[in-house]
């Protein structure tokens, strides 16, 4: 019996970038290209008559850009989707805001050559873990999808003659986001020296790791997260994260000290990697070898802490994403001494890597992301030598 292949519809009004992605997804049995479409609208019919698993979007379309089309989506017809996103400051904004409606993964438009794309591993492994992402309907408000229609100056009409206009944005001005320096806590918690959490994540960690941080006080341990992304996406994700957490975040950089109230994310392209220096842990970045396909790679995070001897000083989380990447770092880690956490598969978007480290015995505890939060502020108020004042929050 003949196994059931992903069916996929790219949607980019681009017809270079249409053959390209399909081109590069030929030779991958486990993928069939349904169809292509040129904008949203066209898009609508296609989904209708051939029934995609996963949907490659871009952005920035005529007609009704991405964005909009895909709040319209997760309202109406929720379906997985991997945003395909430039490599710019608006773009990866852009990106930001579809992972937040509702998109599992996004991936970088190469430009010329294409040669991020030669191989199709990289496409072909995002659309498989989209295939078995957990899509909810969005709480959005928004007027249905409407018919396709042909190629035209004038945008079609919703049902009940109800205009669905596209959305207009400002184009951004392109420089880097100005650095938002956070106040030292009052009454901080401190901790031993060799205190740590370190954090792993992939598809569907974006929003995971915003709801897990958000929640969290601004005294913590030191944090060194990886959470697979492309590269220049993880510097827009780690400054969007800084301006609503109370904790400091940012991309790392060669060099950076893990301190407390300091949580780093492994920039897109280089694996993290934690050495211990005379009173502190260092961060190196370095080009190796992908790892389980992945770089960053959680295990290669992981798997340096338990080197170092972190292991008895740390606490490490694991969370949805597709594949084992970090199960057995994580165990390592457990055998070392750490404390461990796995997300539980009702909240997971993707039950893969949580999945094998439970499996694998390495995860003391499986937590529902709501809770996560807590058990990490628990965590810290067990090791830290003095009890901070707490006020309301």
């Amino acid at each position: 019996m003949a196994i059931r292949r992903i069916r996929l519809l790219i949607v980019d009004d681009s017809a270079l970038v249409r053959k390209v992605l399909a081109d590069s997804l030929a030779h991958d049995h486990e993928i069939e290209v349904v169809g292509t479409a040129i904008d949203p609208y066209v898009a609508r019919d296609k989904i209708a008559s051939l029934k995609p698993d996963v949907l490659t979007l871009d952005i920035e379309m005529p007609r009704m850009d991405g964005l909009t089309f895909l709040k319209l989506l997760m309202k109406h017809h929720p379906i997985p989707v991997i945003i395909i996103s430039s490599l710019t400051t608006e773009g990866s904004q852009k990106a930001l805001e579809a992972l937040q409606a509702g998109a599992v993964d996004v991936l970088a438009k190469p430009s010329g050559s294409y040669s991020a794309y030669q191989d199709g591993f990289k496409l072909a492994e995002k659309i498989k873990a989209a295939a078995q992402a957990k899509i909810r309907p969005s709480a959005i408000k928004s007027a249905p999808i409407p018919a396709a229609s042909k190629p035209s100056a004038t945008v079609p009409k919703a049902p009940l003659n109800q205009p669905l206009k596209p959305l207009v944005t400002k184009p951004g001005s392109g420089s880097r986001p100005p650095e938002i320096l956070k106040p030292a806590a009052v009454n901080a918690r401190q901790y031993p020296s060799r205190q740590i959490i370190l954090m792993g994540a992939s598809t569907g960690g974006t929003e995971a790791l915003k709801e897990v941080l958000m929640g969290l006080s601004d005294d913590l341990p030191g944090i060194c997260i990886v959470q697979h992304i492309p590269a220049y996406f993880s510097l827009a994700f780690a400054n969007r994260l800084n301006e609503i957490c109370a904790m400091e975040v940012r991309e790392a950089k060669r060099g950076d000290i893990v301190r407390p109230g300091l949580a780093l994310i492994a920039p897109g392209g280089f694996h993290m990697v934690l050495r211990w220096q005379v009173n502190h842990y260092l961060v190196e970045l370095n080009e190796g070898p992908p790892v389980h396909h992945q770089r960053p790679a959680v295990d290669v995070l992981f798997n340096s802490a338990a080197m170092i001897g972190a292991g008895p000083h740390s606490l490490s989380v694991l969370l949805t994403g597709m594949g084992a990447d970090g199960a057995a770092g994580m165990y390592k880690l457990r055998q070392a001494g750490s404390s461990t956490i796995a997300q539980n598969e009702e909240t997971c978007v993707v039950f893969g890597m949580p999945r094998e480290a439970i499996r694998m015995g390495a995860a003391q505890q499986v937590v529902g992301l709501p809770f996560i939060g807590s058990k990490i502020e628990q965590y810290a108020n067990g090791c830290a030598i003095n009890s901070r004042v707490q006020t309301p929050r």
